[in-house]
């Protein structure tokens, strides 16, 4: 989708001013090249969060600032072809979210600056040489902190007290998703539960694994993944027809028909990584930006999902939650 298009979704007065204001300044404005990993349905929002944010730091679009808008749409190929067209195009920064983009931006360049708004393990994924020196022209925030898959795990255990075999689903083709679902299995181990851990590298894999879950799963623990985040109403389909109840570790799966999610606010963190770009516009290098973790966690949990599954929802847990879908 490119700007028109987005404009459509997250609108606003200065979001709305001729393409032509572009055109005429074009070479003459810093350029953010700003690369969601999902698509316009599913990241506007994140993408909408972070401009909002850089109008408040006082970049106004088309009037001190250029922001060119690509959809990276979960594929691989696609991250590196929108990652070279960023380097074509000369921007000042590229902002984009989740491991396996930043890994294609790392290899395209190293020299223009890079802030991820949100990945996984970015020490472990090689994306940073360290949280508080990252080095090299890349910075951002990361989504995971000790002990956010126990959690996950645990209040599952509280909406189903029977539950006995957990089943474990991502990309293990994303090396920040693979640690997570490692992390995961270790949660539920501590818990005495089965595990039944499945890996799905590519998208037409989805449906085949939820058969093989069939009547050897009480319940599914998915690990978050641009793969299922193009779709994530998909994933809540299939775990119905499957009678398996869910947890994620984002909201907007949830809110497409998933039980229970406990993770990073991810609009606090694609503003905040809007602070970042501003440092960098302002002169900062990356280097010297330390990499950030959430501090804003939010339990979401669907209660028309709970009853379509037949699931009791203990007050206590509704009390502890953020939000509660009805």
């Amino acid at each position: 989708m490119r700007r028109r298009e987005f404009i459509k979704l997250i609108g606003g007065a200065a979001a709305s001013r001729p393409l032509a204001v572009n055109a005429q300044n074009a070479g003459k404005l810093p350029t953010v090249g700003l690369m969601p990993s999902g698509t316009a349905s599913s990241h506007a929002k994140y993408a909408g969060a972070l401009v909002q944010r850089l109008r408040e730091l006082g970049w106004i679009e088309d009037r001190n600032i250029r922001v060119e808008y690509r959809w990276g749409e979960g594929r691989d190929q696609r991250y590196a072809e929108i990652v070279a067209e960023f380097v074509g195009l000369k921007v000042d920064v590229i902002v984009i979210n989740s491991t396996p983009p930043v890994l294609a931006a790392k290899q395209a360049t190293s020299t223009i600056p890079i802030v991820f708004a949100a990945a996984g393990d970015p020490v472990g994924s090689g994306l940073v040489a360290s949280l508080a020196r990252p080095g090299g022209n890349i910075t951002g925030l990361g989504v995971e902190i000790p002990d956010t898959a126990s959690k996950r795990v645990q209040f599952l255990r509280e909406v189903v007290p029977d539950l006995r075999r957990l089943a474990i689903l991502g990309n293990w083709d994303d090396p920040a998703v693979a640690a997570e679902m490692r992390e995961a299995q270790r949660a539920a181990t501590a818990f005495r539960l089965e595990t039944n851990v499945v890996g799905v590298p590519r998208a037409d894999e989805i449906t085949r694994a939820f058969e093989a879950f069939k009547g050897h799963a009480d319940a599914l623990y998915v690990s978050p993944s641009p793969l299922f985040s193009v779709n994530p109403g998909l994933l809540g389909r299939l775990a119905l027809g499957a009678r398996l109840p869910t947890v994620h570790g984002l909201r907007l799966y949830v809110d497409a028909g998933g039980l229970i999610s406990y993770g990073a606010n991810l609009l606090d963190l694609w503003r905040r990584a809007a602070e970042m770009v501003d440092k960098i516009l302002r002169g900062t290098k990356p280097a010297d930006i330390p990499v950030e973790l959430p501090i804003k966690f939010e339990l979401v949990i669907n209660l028309k999902t709970a009853k379509a599954l037949g699931l009791t929802v203990p007050p206590v847990l509704l009390a502890r939650a953020d939000e509660v879908i009805e």
